[in-house]
């Protein structure tokens, strides 16, 4: 006579579960809470709608190669959201009251608006300027400006190396190697500021092709919850700016 079999213990949620079960705002809070970011019920909301309109427009711009909404929150979302702690620690600085201090940040050829759109919604003392080649990708990146309503984030339709105005941040996510985004976003950086570029494994090639006039000072790795693949930031400043600290 055959033994009956033990059933099996519950399998804990996964992020993909919640997704699917349209519980997108409390995947992102979980994850959120994995990367140390504090968000609001209001923030989550608003990046939940975010990615519903990327997923929207996607149809028509194809502004991202990835369509599942699940890899879209893991491989998009929640691997842009893991810059936001890591970013504030870098800045580190407050202003009166100690209330956080203000600062620009430009991301690169930003394409759906990534990092820029999450940086946006979870920092609010950030004023963020997403800029793509693609005028369609541009047009996006201001249409989530108005339709979230976020007065800090705007979209531009230019080339990097025209913009002169300084940010305290200019950052990158798979844009093009260390030595070409720092050549051609140079004019755009504040004095003082630093370049953030989010790569998948540790480049050193890339930084080994580096100009003289470029350092890296931190390689930080980065753990995507729900992403088994290398993530890290690379940390740049011009080489006769200030040390880190300083």
């Amino acid at each position: 006579m055959a033994m009956a079999s033990k059933p099996l213990p519950p399998r804990e949620p996964t992020l993909v579960d919640a997704v699917r079960n349209a519980e997108l705002p409390a995947a992102i809070l979980h994850g959120a809470s994995r990367l140390d970011v504090a968000l609001s019920d209001a923030q989550a909301d608003l990046l939940a709608r975010y990615l519903g309109m990327v997923q929207k427009w996607n149809k028509v711009y194809n502004l991202t190669a990835v369509r599942d909404p699940a890899e879209m929150l893991t491989h998009h979302l929640l691997d842009s959201l893991a810059v936001v702690a890591p970013l504030l620690r870098q800045r580190g600085e407050a202003g009166e009251g100690g209330a956080a201090a203000p600062f620009r940040m430009l991301d690169v050829g930003a394409g759906a608006g990534l990092p820029g759109v999450v940086v946006a919604i979870c920092l609010p003392q950030a004023r963020v300027t997403c800029v793509d080649t693609v005028a369609k990708k541009a047009a996006f990146q201001q249409q989530v400006a108005l339709e979230l309503r976020l007065p800090n984030l705007r979209g531009l339709h230019a080339r990097v190396e025209s913009i002169a105005e300084g940010h305290e941040v200019v950052a990158s996510r798979a844009f093009a190697s260390l030595a070409d985004f720092t050549r051609w976003s140079a004019g755009a950086l504040a004095p003082g500021g630093v370049w953030m570029a989010m790569k998948g494994r540790h480049p050193a090639e890339e930084i080994a092709a580096l100009p003289p006039g470029v350092r890296v000072f931190h390689v930080e790795p980065l753990a995507v919850p729900g992403l088994d693949a290398e993530r890290c930031i690379v940390w740049l400043r011009e080489a006769d700016g200030p040390q880190p600290g300083n």
